[in-house]
């Protein structure tokens, strides 16, 4: 007996491939991702330790630690509002409200005790995903291969970068069998890049079908590109 599974019934439950669909997302025809002007892009996370200096007011200058969300609590101001924000942007906020009020000219510095090494973010269908060092700008595929490889459900051509320069989020999608082949170029990657890689619903729901199948059957699947 043969077992035949068109291409449409796989596809009924296929998963949505689109992109740039969501509201505030606009598909661009640029041909590479940005790449950073060289500014941090720390910012401010919860339950940290900062150094705060403020120039000519010593008794408000000390070491702070941050809520759950990032903010803090800070002498004659209250609650400052400062998580997700980069350590000068922080100092221009505190700065800012206590200009007037309490002094002339202030002059702050947020300095955060610890700052994270830079890293890039992994996740998806890799075997070991995670965040790995951003030392040295690694590629797309350094950072694969340092994630131990795809997994036998990803969609190599469905592997996404995320990255922010200048307050502006961009998305680039990438065709990591390509440039396995020497066919597309393997772009450099930035510290806080963001690396998903898609899986394929029609390799996953062939597992499934092979499953439910007699090893002694012979079967035959014609399966559509996702």
């Amino acid at each position: 007996m043969i077992v035949t599974i068109l291409a449409a019934t796989l596809a009924a439950c296929a998963t949505d491939r689109g992109f740039g669909l969501a509201s505030g997302i606009e598909v661009t025809d640029l041909q590479a991702l940005p790449a950073p002007r060289g500014e941090t892009l720390y910012t401010i996370g919860p339950q940290e330790k900062l150094d705060i200096f403020v120039v000519g007011a010593e008794e408000l200058s000390g070491t702070y630690l941050t809520d759950e969300e990032g903010n803090l609590v800070f002498p004659l101001l209250g609650q400052v509002e400062i998580g997700q924000r980069r350590p000068s942007e922080a100092s221009s906020i505190i700065a800012d409200r206590l200009r007037g009020r309490f002094l002339v000219d202030p002059q702050v510095r947020v300095i955060p005790e610890e700052l994270p090494p830079p890293s890039i973010s992994i996740g998806g269908e890799v075997k070991r995903p995670g965040s790995y060092p951003a030392a040295g700008q690694p590629t797309l595929m350094q950072i694969v291969n340092q994630a131990e490889g795809l997994t036998e459900y990803a969609e190599s051509e469905d592997v996404l970068i995320m990255r922010t320069v200048d307050g502006q989020r961009y998305i680039g999608l990438y065709n990591v069998a390509a440039i396995r082949r020497g066919n597309a170029e393997d772009p450099r990657l930035f510290a806080d890049d963001l690396v998903m890689v898609g899986d394929s619903p029609a390799r996953r729901r062939l597992d499934d079908i092979l499953q439910l199948v007699p090893l002694s059957t012979p079967l035959v699947v014609l399966l559509n590109r996702i």
